[in-house]
């Protein structure tokens, strides 16, 4: 893996970052293992005003790669996300799916989770491929943008933040999201149950 990590790494001193950026960033959300932060980090430290290209860049591409796998699980279903992921995972996205639909999506954008695996189980589980898409940039634009803002406003001190806080601030926000539809959907109810 760190070998991996290394020749992604190499690719930033090359005439094109940006693509290369954007490539693994495409590859990351169907079958790469992994995460294009890797990348987005140093680039917004080396040319830190274009934070905003180079999150745009991800997010975009993140978004078509997610749309990838969506496919790949459309045509290859469940056997195919066996061949990548043991069964357990596999039966978890699924539990995911069946009790939040794209919502698993969301989720799965903002945190470590593996987001390949939520992309092809999206369209394993037959999940609306528009909310599917509208999750999907939603989840990773705020994950991409978050990134590459607090790398531009804190520069080389920016790594242990993200290290120690990035994944508490995620969970609080997942909470906070899912507290706030429930709170909708319970009155919602409430509202129903009183005009009838």
């Amino acid at each position: 893996m760190g070998s991996l990590k290394n020749w992604m790494l190499s690719f930033l001193a090359g005439p094109y970052p940006g693509i290369a950026l954007f490539c693994f960033a495409f590859a990351e959300s169907s079958f790469f293992p992994i995460p294009p932060d890797i990348m987005l980090i140093p680039l917004v430290l080396a040319r830190p005003e274009h934070w905003l290209l180079y999150a745009v860049i991800t997010t975009v591409a993140s978004v078509l790669g997610g749309m990838a796998g969506y496919l790949i699980g459309s045509y290859g279903g469940r056997p195919v996300l066996l061949k990548f992921f043991a069964s357990p995972k596999v039966d978890l996205v699924q539990h995911y799916y069946d009790k939040y639909n794209a919502w698993a999506t969301a989720i799965a954008g903002l945190t470590p989770l593996p987001y390949k695996i939520f992309t092809i189980g999206a369209g394993t589980f037959k999940v609306n491929f528009h909310v599917f898409v509208l999750a999907s940039i939603g989840s990773r634009g705020l994950r991409f943008f978050a990134v590459a803002g607090l790398t531009r406003l804190f520069g080389h001190q920016v790594m242990p933040i993200i290290k120690d806080y990035f994944n508490v601030a995620t969970i609080i926000f997942i909470l906070l999201l899912v507290g706030g539809f429930w709170a909708v959907g319970y009155l919602a109810k409430r509202i129903q149950r009183s005009k009838s």
